[in-house]
């Protein structure tokens, strides 16, 4: 049997929101693709080439930007390939997705957004688990860029 790669990093890690608005608020947020790309796919900080969303069981996901002048490496492709897994109205959804950087593949992940009704609205439970390849922006980099993600829903869920 052959030995695992040894530059290949497994991690997973685990963000809890909670927002003032219902399950169904948060759902829609995360799973129509006009909401979800205010959040997700911005444009505030590079430029989107592609964000598409077609949210069933087995439809794709994709995004493609170009990194900003104010990051270390500007004008470069990051692109992000996904299906997705699981769909439960309301309550998760699961996608499997592939990242690339400059056209070299650096991880896969399975996210999983779990929607729990609380009294003062809903929980979001973001189970992140991923392979990191060589050259990848590794585990804290990824949590740091999904706890942002996750502001940028609360400010789409507040209203203004």
């Amino acid at each position: 049997m052959p030995v695992s790669d040894p530059t290949t990093i497994h991690n997973t890690f685990i963000i809890e929101r909670s927002y003032a608005r219902p399950p169904a608020r948060v759902y829609a947020a995360l799973t129509d693709p006009a909401q979800k790309r205010r959040w997700y796919a911005d444009g505030k900080d590079h430029e989107v080439d592609v964000y598409e969303m077609d949210f069933r069981v087995g439809g794709a996901e994709t995004s493609s930007y170009r990194l900003g002048p104010q990051t270390p490496f500007p004008g470069l492709v990051m692109a992000t390939a996904g299906v997705i897994e699981d769909i439960v109205p309301d309550q998760r959804v699961v996608i499997s997705s592939t990242m690339t950087f400059g056209g070299r593949r650096i991880s896969t992940a399975l996210v999983t957004f779990e929607l729990v009704a609380t009294e003062t609205g809903c929980d979001l439970i973001c189970t992140h688990q991923a392979a990191f390849y060589e050259g990848a922006d590794g585990p804290q980099m990824r949590e740091e860029g999904w706890r942002k993600l996750l502001a940028k829903l609360d400010d789409v869920l507040t209203p203004a």
